[in-house]
């Protein structure tokens, strides 16, 4: 199911269509005056109907001081953040089948917007995107300890990702996706220096609604997660039976999420409204196959966000 098919789209023809019957495409009069645009705009709110617009989750990924990388290695960076991201994306459709069965592999790319050093993944919900981010912090640490394009990452050297999760209004138009969810993403990825998982205020109350608060992530089992009321609406409990989520199906916490820190860190305007933050520092532990040799594999702990509650 291809998110932009769940997203409000907008089309210039409709609009273009109000326009020729509310509005002048060029108005030369003699006299200048300011029209009376009563009927156009409610034209317009009827068309857009914004209360109706859906919120979505954004997962922002930005690549941490790209820019400061040799001009050769800046030309390798996209072809590993690709790898890194197709990867994580096999990862998530295999271990986490309940959670991404909505999701084809085809559709991350389609809800991806790229910006060259990084981008924004939409998700229907904030529980799918922090998922994402653990297995695509995962599989950066995979790269960062030489075990994934071992000489790559030689040439390359290391390389550290910031985070952002928000959750809000976002639509369609054209084939591009608008909406507050990416502006205040954006805003948030802008102003961290410190390698962190940042959330908005919107992400942290869904969380906090669901499942009483980012805290108990080290707790909830899959079935917690088929409970929330955003799980339940064309979901296959089935699923719940016969396949495994690596992260939560553990009964012990030898691995899985081993813990999770939330700390409100400060407020940045953005569109003539305040953005209350939120600092995520998640720790994960899961074992890793070798696809080439399924018989070799390794349990690995990786942070997500940092510990740096200093402000933006």
């Amino acid at each position: 199911m291809v998110m932009k098919k769940l997203i409000k789209e907008l089309k210039a023809s409709k609009i273009e269509e109000i326009l020729s019957e509310y509005d002048n495409r060029i108005a030369f009069d003699k006299t200048n005056t300011i029209p009376e645009e009563k009927f156009l705009l409610e034209a317009f709110n009827q068309y857009i109907d914004y209360d109706a617009i859906e919120k979505k989750a954004v997962l922002g990924l930005d690549i941490y001081q790209y820019s400061a990388y040799h001009e050769f290695q800046q030309t390798l960076i996209p072809f590993l953040f690709n790898r890194i991201f197709d990867i994580t994306v096999d990862q998530c459709l295999k271990d986490h089948p309940f959670i991404f069965q909505k999701l084809k592999k085809g559709d991350f790319k389609s809800n991806f917007i790229s910006t060259g050093d990084g981008g924004f993944l939409l998700f229907e919900t904030p529980l799918h995107a922090l998922v994402f981010a653990m297995n695509f912090a995962i599989v950066l640490r995979v790269f960062n300890a030489y075990h994934l394009h071992p000489r790559l990452r030689k040439i390359i050297g290391g390389v550290s990702m910031r985070y952002a999760i928000t959750y809000d209004k976002i639509y369609n138009f054209d084939g591009n996706f608008y909406g507050r969810a990416i502006i205040n993403n954006a805003r948030i990825l802008q102003k961290d220096s410190l390698n962190r998982c940042l959330i908005g205020q919107n992400v942290h109350r869904w969380f906090t609604l669901n499942i009483e608060g980012l805290e108990n992530m080290q707790l909830i089992t899959i079935n917690d997660i088929a409970n929330i009321e955003d799980f339940s609406d064309g979901y296959d409990l089935s699923l719940l039976e016969t396949t495994k989520d690596e992260i939560f199906n553990t009964s012990t916490r030898d691995y899985g999420i081993l813990n999770s820190d939330i700390l409100k860190i400060g407020t940045i305007s953005s569109k003539g409204m305040n953005l209350v933050i939120y600092n995520l520092h998640m720790q994960v532990a899961t074992r890793l196959y070798d696809d080439d040799n399924p018989e070799k594999s390794k349990l690995i702990t990786i942070s997500l966000g940092n510990l740096n509650t200093s402000g933006i």
